[in-house]
């Protein structure tokens, strides 16, 4: 006699797997629920990558020999940060080759008094020394004839201390201010940030534009609006949601987040700001959704759009007129959007809708390919960026 398959058994391991599974994620929720854990996985800082990094031998990293000084930052509070100083190609190339070890760190004052410089603001883990992090600075100081300030904040790097969401607007602030010390124009930085870098800029951004200082633009890659709606879209490996299992809850993601130590809430904050700002994302980034965004470009266009109101009552209840006024306002609203902004294909590699918002030109870049980490080192978005900020007009 043929052998029947034991569907029972099979059953019962499936759910036996499944039980370990929900087990490991309601452990996994407890723990990330314990601000330790919390700023850890936010942060990720002790992993230090690479390992071993020789901050003070930037070429060790792939860095033209002199064209970066390593130095040391003071905060506010007293800690010290670790950062490159990347000479822009036209003062590098203008030194003899090879240069000393110590040419760019004589050169600081010259190099911000003649070319503009981008002050950058990594992703959460590793160092500025990380191999995708140069390429970086490789373009901008070449693509963009700029010079880089890159800093490791609190807790990352060579930088001693633990970071904490006000601690790295204090490192933030340090950075800056170190420039304008070193006699560059506010006009002449360029503020730009990565991923968790992207909150830094924005908070950065606003305090400057709070305090009626006016530098050249702020430039987003591969933002999120807010934690709170991070982790409402993150997918684990792209694929599985995270929340999924809470928010089959009644009310349980909302407690959950209430847990919440960091906020870094660009959201709310974005629309203060009174500088061109470029927002760009690759729509292949499986760490952080591409709507995000969306959303930090609908917030900067909000103000300009005419509001739709509708009646108190339930929909159920509505009326005919009702109705009618309703979907007007909601047509009136797309006509206005489609009429302020201006919308560019750029074949084989993205879509571009930019729109000029309280005197100052906005654009959202979306492209087809870059992932979350690599974005910033196509060609395209480097020249897209050269285009906003870096126009011949605009330079010295």
């Amino acid at each position: 006699m043929s052998r029947q398959p034991d569907n029972d058994g099979l059953f019962a391991r499936l759910r036996r797997v499944f039980a370990v599974l929900g087990f490991l994620y309601l452990g996994a929720v407890i723990l990330l629920a314990v601000p330790w854990i919390q700023s850890h996985i936010v942060y990720m800082n002790a992993l230090k990558l690479p390992w071993n990094a020789h901050f003070d031998a930037p070429e060790r990293h792939g860095l033209a020999p002199g064209k970066t000084a390593n130095i040391k930052i003071q905060t506010a509070d007293n800690h010290t940060l670790g950062a490159w100083f990347i000479l822009s190609d036209t003062i590098y190339h203008d030194l003899s080759f090879p240069p000393p070890p110590s040419a760019a760190e004589l050169h600081i004052s010259e190099a911000v008094a003649q070319r503009p410089t981008v002050l950058f603001f990594h992703g959460n883990a590793a160092t500025r020394a990380l191999s995708m992090r140069v390429r970086l600075y490789s373009g901008f100081t070449s693509r963009l004839d700029a010079n880089v300030l890159a800093i490791d904040y609190r807790g990352f790097g060579d930088s001693p201390g633990t970071p904490t969401e006000d601690g790295l607007s204090l490192d933030a602030r340090a950075a800056w201010d170190w420039l304008i010390t070193q006699g560059a124009s506010p006009q002449d930085i360029l503020i730009v940030g990565h991923s968790l870098g992207t909150a830094v800029a924005s908070g950065l951004s606003v305090g400057l534009s709070e305090d009626g200082v006016k530098f050249r633009g702020t430039v987003l890659m591969s933002p999120f609006s807010s934690l709170y709606t991070l982790i409402d879209t993150y997918n684990i490996f792209g694929v599985f949601p995270v929340m999924l299992p809470i928010n089959m809850i009644p009310r349980a993601a909302g407690i959950y987040k209430s847990f919440l130590v960091h906020k870094f809430d660009t959201l709310s904050a974005i629309s203060k700001l009174k500088v061109p700002i470029l927002i760009l994302h690759a729509e292949d980034d499986w760490d952080i959704s591409h709507t995000h965004s969306d959303a930090l470009f609908d917030a900067l266009l909000e103000p300009y759009l005419p509001p739709v109101y509708s009646p108190s009552t339930s929909q159920e209840s509505w009326s005919t007129q009702q109705w009618s006024e309703y979907h007007a306002q909601l047509i009136t609203r797309r006509e206005t959007r489609e009429s302020l902004l201006t919308r560019t294909v750029i074949p084989n590699f993205g879509l571009m809708d930019q729109f000029d918002g309280f005197g100052e030109r906005i654009t959202l870049l979306k492209t087809s390919t870059g992932s979350h980490n690599e974005v910033g080192t196509l060609e395209g978005v480097q020249e897209v960026i050269r285009a906003t900020f870096f126009a011949p007009e605009n330079l010295r």
